[in-house]
């Protein structure tokens, strides 16, 4: 097969594997609706829905294919979880982060990406790099952690925990990057070695199983670490890989909200089609207001998602061909994402409000996505600080924050 024929295979074995991925979500949703309530009660996604989404492959949508993953591209990765959010949010929301944390995948070498995520419930979960939140001491062969870190999304069902440490010397010394900054790697351990602490009381996002977790003094073999994001460390050369984890949670997490978005969106549809307001002698739908307010909802979960979409596509395309994506694209990303985000939320609170009282109660459609919308927005991916960020950057200024970590 020459190289022309074998491209075209390949695009239409990637074309295949897409529409098999986005058949699978759809397939899910009604599933992920039916499984909410309990989600919700029980504080985590069900055995039942981690099963069904095991079998289909939906851990591994980000992982190498060397090793058994799916490596989709970022477009359809984005659109199985906006497409799922539209059943559960928390769902979804797990989903985001477990495929965010397997993007540790080509730091490690195959043998121990293999161990790791190589089982059918190879999953893992952390929580965001915290300062003081722990550290690690070299030792031979290894390192020995201390620590507590909390927010690990999905960790209930996860099978391996990650916590990000910066380095320090036997000494006590800090471990210096060539950049003059201290290192910080990522430490890997079976669920089974560390104390999980049951703290996930929230209001919104319940059952993403958002736990701490702590270490004490513990050994954590070389192998079992990595430097995320880390060029020289990166084994895998494919243009997924060009994402960096904090580019893939952004683009996760905006498209989560979006998805939660659509699911009120669409929900406020049927009910404004029966539900006839207290002292009015027509249904919501009859109501110039809103008439208009569905309008502008549409408009922005629409031209939020096409920008947003739009940008991964630039970088999609420049990581294919350049093998690599330009610095330009980060402020886009950045934009593109908490827009997005805050758009979601704004529609959520426009339905939510326009649905009236019954709105309010656990049965409603909409009560469980407007907690869960305010809840993501409060996560750092919707921080209304990075427009500021970006606006600087749109000035000719540097920013004063980091675009992504």
């Amino acid at each position: 097969m020459d190289a022309v024929a074998a491209g075209g295979a390949e695009a239409r074995g990637d074309h295949e594997l897409a529409r098999t991925y986005l058949e699978r979500a759809r397939e899910l949703v009604p599933m992920l609706a039916a499984a909410s309530d309990a989600i919700e009660a029980g504080r985590e996604v069900t055995a039942e829905i981690v099963a069904a989404l095991t079998e289909r492959g939906i851990f591994r949508m980000l992982l190498p294919r060397s090793i058994g993953g799916a490596e989709l591209d970022p477009l359809t990765y984005t659109e199985v979880l906006y497409t799922l959010a539209q059943g559960d949010g928390s769902t979804a929301w797990c989903l985001g982060q477990n495929s965010g944390c397997s993007m540790t995948a080509p730091y490690l070498s195959p043998e121990m990406a293999r161990e790791i995520f190589g089982g059918p419930r190879g999953i893992l979960a952390w929580g965001p790099e915290l300062p003081g939140a722990g550290k690690c001491i070299a030792t031979d062969g290894g390192y020995r952690v201390t620590g507590r870190w909390g927010f690990a999304t999905g960790s209930r069902h996860a099978s391996w925990l990650g916590a990000h440490c910066p380095v320090f010397e036997r000494d006590g010394a800090p471990r210096l990057g060539a950049n003059g900054r201290q290192i910080t790697r990522t430490m890997l351990v079976p669920k089974s070695e560390a104390t999980i602490i049951d703290n996930w009381h929230v209001l919104g996002l319940r059952g993403t199983g958002s736990d701490s977790y702590e270490l004490n003094d513990h050994f954590v073999p070389e192998a079992r670490t990595a430097i995320r994001d880390n060029d020289l460390e990166r084994r895998e050369t494919g243009p997924l890989y060009q994402f960096t984890s904090g580019m893939i949670y952004a683009m996760s997490f905006s498209h989560v909200s979006l998805g939660i978005a659509r699911g009120a969106y669409d929900a406020f549809i049927e009910i404004a089609r029966d539900k006839v307001p207290r002292g009015s002698s027509q249904t919501l739908r009859d109501n110039n207001v809103i008439q208009s307010q569905v309008g502008q909802c549409e408009a922005r979960l629409k031209s939020a998602r096409a920008y947003l979409r739009g940008v991964i596509a630039e970088m999609w395309q420049e990581a294919k061909t350049q093998g690599a994506i330009s610095p330009a694209h980060h402020p886009q990303l950045r934009l593109a994402s908490t827009w997005a985000i805050h758009q979601a939320r704004d529609v959520v609170a426009t339905v939510y409000h326009a649905a009236g009282a019954t709105a309010i109660f656990e049965n409603n459609p909409l009560e469980r996505r407007m907690r869960d919308i305010h809840a993501g927005t409060q996560q750092g991916q919707g921080r209304p600080v990075h427009f500021e960020t970006v606006g600087q950057t749109l000035l000719g200024l540097p920013p004063r924050g980091r675009m992504f970590r």
